[in-house]
């Protein structure tokens, strides 16, 4: 019959995939990652992760992704504040699903997926100014970077 703790977590990270991929094609064409689309998403996988542990997965698995999206929250709040709204809202909400999918899987899959997602972005963005397709003051939509650093991040944990 398989096990219901683990397709209770996959189903988290198929939702993640979807919206994930909603969330990319938004921002792109808007720059804007919608609370209507990230908090229920964020609201979901928590509630799938705490029904896949309470039939079996280790709770020590969702404290820790509660406590990785709370940490990276944090962190892009901090991003936001300090950079003058140089990171979006929509982007600091998008980091706490990030975490909480990233911290699932482990703190160093976290780091990876973060990592990830900056250097992506930076890569991007430095292409972008080489061939005079951006200026310095173009805002570029980070959401998309996360979600590949996500996936980065987890897939490279699987291995």
């Amino acid at each position: 019959m398989g096990d219901p703790a683990a397709a209770l977590a996959a189903a988290a990270f198929v939702v993640a995939a979807v919206v994930g991929v909603i969330l990319t094609i938004v921002d792109l064409r808007t720059h804007r990652l919608p609370n209507a689309l990230v908090l229920p998403a964020l609201a979901v996988t928590l509630a799938l992760f705490a029904a896949s542990c309470a039939v079996g997965a280790p709770w020590a698995a969702f404290l820790r992704a509660a406590a990785a999206g709370a940490v990276l929250f944090a962190f892009f709040l901090m991003l936001r504040i300090i950079g003058r709204g140089a990171m979006g809202g929509g982007d600091v909400k998008l980091a706490a699903l990030v975490g909480v999918l990233l911290g699932w899987v482990g703190w160093s899959a976290v780091l990876l997926g973060v990592v990830a997602a900056f250097l992506l972005g930076g890569v991007v963005g430095i292409v972008l100014l080489l061939t005079r397709r951006a200026s310095r003051s173009t805002r570029i939509p980070f959401g998309p970077f996360l979600v590949a650093g996500t996936w980065i991040g987890l897939l490279a944990a699987a291995h």
